[in-house]
């Protein structure tokens, strides 16, 4: 047309690409996306690379946000994170490397793993957690000799602490979601009447139980406080079939009615003798057709050898309690607890939690 502007082709080609951007970052943000990502047989060992990846970055500064979408210009981002320019580049150079962002003509995006991140607050929520992990590993030697008072010893909630209880619970709530996933794709809890979640915290892991399986009556058991969080959760839910129980399972008895019960990131927090005497409860206490299912990381895993080993090892050991353990480590406790016919099951990210049931 007479007149008319041409179009520019790079004008077009940056338009595309930015629509490009917002619809991989909003697919690599969904949890079905990531899950499939993990199962698929091509993807598989990307999706555990980057898993582990996650767990070795400490992000300080929020740019994820900043850059989503469309992206935004390399000197906007330095300064709205009050950085120089200079040193913003380097800081996108050694980002990029990690594919947590991409630069390309000066504007910065995220990268694919940056996208993972940001569409997953749990993995967020460990990150800026474990601050309080690397203050305290900054002298190992000292660590290893007792010698430190560490931070994480604090937050842990099992010393009668109920504002640290209710702190840990969050963490722990806002990390479940993943594991709840890798749980529940890999054991069908529709075959069960009640399931009882020992140490369920803030109620996220039979929330996503619920989602799967509506039909199922719902048990928590936790410390008081985090009982009654766990209880307010489930009201503003609608979950008229979840039923909450305050208590301390070293002296008080566990709710009663469930042939399902649940160890979801618990047995690792605690030494063997607690660990032990924990099963020995259940065992005791369960009905006869019950059956525990035991969710955690585990040490010796392949392929997660260094979560597993390193990274937990040292992780429980500035929380001062609880242990990583070898599969056969869990069948033995399991054995002297009383309980027998054991198996495990396979979960698309082992380094994120192994599965083991137990029966009577």
């Amino acid at each position: 047309m007479a007149g008319s502007v041409p179009r520019s082709p790079y004008f077009s080609w940056s338009i595309r690409m930015s629509l490009f951007h917002v619809w991989r970052d909003r697919l690599l943000g969904q949890a079905t996306f990531q899950r499939w990502a993990a199962r698929f047989v091509l993807t598989r060992p990307v999706a555990r690379r980057e898993a582990r990846a996650l767990f070795d970055i400490c992000v300080e500064l929020d740019v994820f946000e900043r850059v989503a979408g469309r992206g935004l210009r390399l000197e906007a981002l330095a300064a709205s994170c009050a950085v120089p320019e200079a040193s913003m580049r380097m800081l996108v150079g050694a980002a990029a490397s990690l594919r947590l962002l991409s630069e390309r003509r000066g504007v910065v995006r995220l990268g694919g793993l940056g996208a993972a991140l940001r569409g997953n607050p749990g993995i967020a929520a460990m990150v800026a957690h474990h601050r309080l992990f690397y203050d305290d590993v900054a002298d190992p030697v000292a660590l290893l000799r007792g010698q430190v008072q560490t931070k994480l010893s604090g937050f842990w909630p099992y010393r009668g602490q109920a504002g640290e209880s209710l702190a840990y619970s969050a963490l722990m709530g806002a990390t479940q979601p993943m594991i709840a996933g890798e749980i529940l794709d890999a054991y069908d809890v529709s075959k069960h009447r009640v399931v009882l979640d020992i140490g369920g915290g803030d109620g996220s892991f039979l929330a996503a139980v619920a989602a799967r399986a509506p039909r199922l009556g719902l048990q928590l058991f936790d410390l008081p406080p985090v009982a009654a969080r766990a209880s307010a959760r489930f009201v503003d839910m609608g979950l008229v079939q979840a039923a909450t129980f305050g208590g301390d399972f070293t002296r008080d008895p566990l709710p009663q009615g469930a042939d399902l019960i649940t160890l979801v990131r618990v047995l690792h927090d605690h030494d063997d003798p607690k660990a032990l005497g924990l099963l020995k409860k259940i065992r005791t206490e369960m009905p006869p057709e019950a059956k525990l299912l035991l969710a955690e990381p585990m040490a010796g895993t392949r392929g997660a050898e260094p979560i597993g080993a390193a990274y937990f090892g040292f992780y429980l050991l500035a929380m001062g309690s609880g242990r990583a353990r070898r599969p056969a480590e869990i069948e033995a406790l399991l054995a002297e607890a009383g309980f027998s016919r054991v198996h495990h099951l396979s979960t698309s990210q082992p380094m994120l939690t192994g599965l083991i049931t137990a029966e009577p």
